[in-house]
């Protein structure tokens, strides 16, 4: 039996290739007798966090125009810039036809509502804000939103089983507007901080569209290694914030500002898109960084060689593989 891939499917999960729908985030290799023609390099979605650029304070069709001319064939957005350019008076039709002229797609977006909390007043409220992204992304077409652990991020006594309760409440709204709600680990917050715990939260909210935003960088920073990667399956991964870290200073003192461009860190790269490649990811490789020694130089430069870099690193990662 061969499975149809829905454009719900197609947001919460990629568009994967692997003859499967939605859901499922442990591991699930292909089926027996399925084969891919595609190279590995040409199987990902190359994707620019805005959040990359943000130091030079572009305007929302600023961003969209210099990913465009770049070369990128998707684009992350920050909801504040797209919030502001609302409130300018910008057109979302024209947002969504400048995108889709440039061939572009919005693969996600970045927000910051408090939805795991434990007051029930400011989950109202952080759901009626998530609805107000959602409802702004559908009508440019956005495919995701980021779901981080804002609010929580400094707590140790959140109940990991309510937080799938509250992550599946966001998801059912996610479900309503077509827009799926991407589960999101920072490195650095005592809850949702390690990958393993998002998996938790994600399998008990026991949802179809249930799906994790990974990031190199985060991933490090928790302390957790890279091995764990091998466990789960790309159908719960549509994007991965790609990056690259140093050396020095320590992995405790790192920031975000002082992720690199991918390769000129050390982070296992071929390790991790080897991995994930395996286990059937298929979707969008978004660059995040927020580095002040790049804002030094022009919008372009940076948008320009952070795309270089990343093809660069797939490049490397496949390299002999057919």
């Amino acid at each position: 039996m061969t499975a149809r891939l829905t454009r719900r499917d197609a947001i919460c999960c990629g568009a994967i290739g692997l003859g499967a729908t939605a859901g499922g985030l442990l591991c699930a290799p292909a089926a027996a007798g399925q084969q891919e023609t595609a190279k590995p390099e040409s199987s990902f979605t190359f994707c620019l966090n805005t959040g990359t650029i943000r130091g030079f304070k572009l305007s929302l069709v600023e961003e969209i125009d210099l990913t465009a001319k770049a070369g990128y064939q998707g684009i992350e957005l920050w909801m504040d810039n797209v919030h502001r350019y609302v409130e300018s008076g910008g057109s979302l039709a024209e947002v969504k036809k400048r995108t889709a002229d440039a061939g572009l797609k919005i693969e996600g977006a970045i927000a910051f509502p408090a939805w795991g909390v434990d007051d029930q007043a400011q989950r109202t409220k952080a759901l009626e804000q998530i609805k107000r992204d959602m409802e702004l992304l559908s009508k440019i077409g956005g495919l995701r939103i980021a779901v981080p652990p804002a609010g929580i991020n400094n707590r140790t006594d959140i109940d990991l089983r309510k937080l799938a309760e509250r992550y599946r409440a966001v998801l059912e709204l996610g479900k309503q507007m077509g827009i799926a709600a991407q589960l999101e680990i920072w490195g650095t917050a005592k809850t949702l901080g390690r990958y393993s715990d998002a998996v938790l939260v994600a399998i008990e909210a026991d949802h179809p569209d249930a799906c994790l935003l990974l990031d190199v960088y985060h991933i490090y920073r928790s302390g957790m290694g890279f091995n764990g990667l091998r466990l789960l399956s790309g159908l719960g991964m549509p994007m991965l914030h790609i990056n690259d870290y140093p050396a020095d200073p320590p992995r405790e003192s790192l920031t975000d500002a002082h992720r690199v461009f991918p390769g000129d860190g050390v982070a296992p790269l071929d390790e991790i898109l080897r991995t994930l490649y395996a286990v059937g990811f298929r979707g969008a490789l978004s660059l995040e960084l927020f580095n002040r020694e790049y804002w030094k130089q022009t919008p372009e430069w940076v948008a320009k060689t952070g795309l270089e870099k990343m093809r660069a690193a797939v490049a490397k990662a496949f390299a002999g593989k057919s």
